[in-house]
């Protein structure tokens, strides 16, 4: 039985869905395969731990583990809180041990999915190299591109903190302009280095895509219309703050897109209905009229109704983009095809000694 130990060196790398994604590709060849989250950080208390990532596993993958299994130990702020007044009596390494070897039983793999970074679980005396000894995993790290030089320095310095279990590192969201350099030196620099690399993806557009059903609920608006288009995925975000005769011109440049107006714009708001748009935001709680309502709903365009102004609906919507949850079947379809094209399979199995 092999255990996969997928983390990152920072929040939004693409580890939840290298673990969906190498989920699909080990049930497609015939494997038993088990998830868990050792840890969670951003998990949070309802009925029980409520953990967002475990929920989509166990749903998509019908796992019959309980969610108490598949994320073991929450930190919550009571917790920290509880450890720094050493009120805190829990026996985290036992917790985790005894759901391991549940969720474990039976499988051909387990994947688990690690933390925000490294750095997380050295207040409970459970980092990342302390979870990999415990479960005899391998860890693969994710590494989302900022720079030449962090992709490196992020790469050796796994390779040292994570010492014998380190398998290797995935680069992921490369800019296009980027990819050849990363492919022709970087790659062949790390693996000179003593660092595997399993996969150079590309940045992609789709991934780092946002619904509109989450537009809405980020903005806290009103769906005023086809709502059940509140799955397509939105990739560009548009301001309509210009004059009409150079909208149309302007709106085509970007595809799959949000356009934000305010609600007395009509003719701005027609103009981005002829082009290739995901959805209209209309800000200053201003309603469409009947006739702009009437064609979007003709055209399947869903209007969004926010109370914010134009500027202050940008500045929510960039704070969310391409930091959204990997939920949804055309994203996972998507990064799926990306690694059958780039992700090198056969060095993963040798490692975890898949037959």
């Amino acid at each position: 039985m092999a255990t996969l130990y997928i983390t990152s060196t920072e929040t939004f790398s693409g580890k939840s869905a290298l673990c969906v994604g190498l989920a699909k590709h080990f049930e497609a060849a015939g494997y038993r395969t088990g998830y868990m989250k050792p840890i969670s950080s951003g998990a949070r208390l309802a009925a029980g731990l409520v953990d967002e990532d475990a929920e989509f596993f166990k749903q998509t993958f019908g796992l019959p583990d309980s969610l108490e299994d598949m994320v073991p130990i929450g930190i919550a702020p009571r917790t920290v809180e509880a450890i720094l007044k050493g009120e805190e009596t829990t026996d985290f390494v036992g917790r985790l041990q005894a759901a391991y070897e549940r969720v474990s039983a039976d499988r051909d793999i387990v994947i688990l999915e690690g933390g925000v970074n490294l750095r997380e679980g050295y207040l409970i005396g459970l980092p990342t190299p302390r979870v990999a000894d415990l479960l005899n995993a391998r860890e693969l790290v994710v590494i989302k591109y900022q720079d030449d030089l962090q992709i490196l320095d992020d790469a050796l310095t796994a390779k040292v903190r994570l010492g014998d279990t380190f398998l290797g590192v995935v680069l992921n969201a490369i800019p296009r302009q980027q990819m050849p350099f990363v492919q022709e030196l970087v790659k062949p620099g790390l693996e000179a280095r003593g660092v595997p690399v399993l996969a150079v993806l590309p940045q992609e557009r789709l991934l780092l895509s946002i619904s509109v059903g989450e537009l809405a609920g980020f903005l806290n608006g009103k769906i005023l219309n086809c709502a059940d288009k509140a799955d397509e995925l939105v990739e560009h975000l548009m301001v309509g703050a210009m004059s009409v005769d150079s909208a149309l011109t302007y709106f085509r440049r970007k595809p799959n897109k949000a356009v934000i107006t305010g609600g007395d714009r009509p003719d701005i708001q027609l103009a981005a209905l002829e082009t290739s748009t995901k959805c209209l935001i209309l800000t200053g709680n201003l309603r469409p009229s009947p006739i702009i309502l009437g064609r979007a709903e003709e055209v399947g365009v869903p209007m969004i109704l926010v109370r914010q102004d134009t500027l202050t609906t940008v500045e929510v919507i960039e704070r969310f983009f391409g930091k959204t949850r990997f939920h949804l079947e055309k994203k996972i379809h998507r990064f799926q095809e990306m690694l059958q094209d780039r992700f090198d399979f056969d060095l993963l199995y040798k490692a975890l000694e898949l037959g």
